[in-house]
This record gives C-alpha cells, structure tokens and sequence, in this order.
C-alpha cells in the first residue's frame, strides 16, 4: 500500500509549498495540503477477507475428502471424519484466516474491494475534519482557511472550508478542486495535479477574499504528511 511520505518526491513538495505561497499572496486565505495513506483502519474489511480465505480452505478440504467413485458407485457413503483430521481442518482454517487478515492488512485493493464506499467517505470526513482542527486552519484570524485533503488509501479528496468561506462558498465550488488532483494521480502527475488544485483555490478565493494590507502568513506552506 503507498504511504503518504512516499507518494511525492522532493521537488514536487517543493512546487506544492510553492504553489501555496503564491496562491495566498493573491487573497486572505490560507491553504493548507494534507495527504494521508489511509483515513481508517477497516479492521472489519481484514476480517471478512480472513473468513473468505477460511470457507475457501474449507470447501477445498472437504472436496479432497469426497470418495472419487467410478461409474455406478455413486451411492458410496462419505469417508467418515476423524478427531484428527477435524483437528487438521480447524487449524487449516485459522492459519487461513490469518493468512487472509495479514495480506489484506498490506494490499490495499484487497481491503478496498470488502469495504463500503459509503464508509470510507465517512472516515475521510471525519479525519479530514480532525486534521482541519489539528492543523491550525480553525485559528485564522479571519475564518478563511481551507483545508485540501487527499486520502490514498481511499482514493478521495475532501476540501474544507472555514466559517467565512462556507457562508459565501459551497461543497459544488470544490468540485473541480478535487478533480484536478484525482485527475493528475490518473495521469500519473499526483505533483502537478495538487499544484493546480492549489492554483484553483487561489482563483476561487481572490474573488471572494483580497489580500489585506495588514495581511500575513499565518500558517505553514508545506505540504502536511500524515502516515
């Protein structure tokens, strides 16, 4: 699965933290980037993937046991079961189970196969929003932070806004944001794509928000990784 401390190289934080330092000369905002390798743990999602790889053991275990009849034998009675190979089959299972747990813990189209897209929107929401709170992004002195979230392990963007910019914009002007860095991670240029989103913010907030005299930077303009 990609962390998200590998997912971009050096030059391209260094184009982000540039793209944000001149996205916020040209309004009140600040821009802050988060990416983050996976918004949930899906511990559940581990599981059912376990009991997969168990009731396939089974189902071939049970199989091998079957009595390869010739023709006209079909009415032979199935081989009996020993204590033995019950004690076999049991362990067969939880090694699978095991086996099926751990792989879905490091493959992440595994995982994500089991998983409902419902829920990891619910987790990019809720940990997009803890990351706004942790960030700093609710201690701008005039309300206009905006947080651009990108979950790999989910493959979503989720950008928030602060009170003053949710009073005048709405989710639909954060659409095309989020399409340009999914875009650009299609594209193989997750690097590019985030700089233009970044771009986009500016354009949308300069409208909105113009530098003030008085402006300064309040918060950092790196890239904010979270593995």
């Amino acid at each position: 699965m990609i962390r998200a401390s590998s997912f971009f190289s050096d030059q391209e934080r260094k184009n982000i933290s540039e793209a944000v330092a001149e996205a916020e000369r040209r309004t009140a905002g600040e821009i802050v980037p988060v990416v983050t390798t996976s918004s949930g743990d899906y511990d559940r999602s581990e599981d059912i993937v376990g009991l997969w790889f168990a009731a396939i053991t089974l189902a071939v275990l049970w199989w091998l046991r079957l009595p390869q009849a010739g023709p006209g034998e079909w009415e032979r009675p199935v081989v009996g079961v020993s204590w033995v190979g019950l004690l076999i089959t049991i362990g067969a299972m939880v090694a699978a189970f095991i086996v099926g747990a751990a792989l879905a813990s490091h493959v992440g189209w595994l995982r994500r196969l089991f998983t409902f897209r419902s829920q990891m929107q619910r987790e990019v929401q809720r940990s997009a929003l803890r990351a706004f709170f942790e960030h700093g992004l609710r201690e701008t002195e005039e309300r206009t932070g905006i947080l651009i979230y990108l979950s790999l392990f989910e493959r979503m963007v989720h950008v928030t806004g602060d009170r003053a910019v949710a009073e005048r914009l709405a989710d639909d002007d954060w659409r095309e944001v989020r399409d340009l860095i999914l875009n650009g991670i299609k594209k193989g240029n997750p690097g590019e794509g985030m700089v233009a989103a970044i771009k986009r913010c500016g354009d949308v907030l300069e409208k909105h928000f113009p530098p003030r005299p008085d402006d300064k930077n309040e918060l950092p303009n790196e890239l904010c990784i979270m593995d």
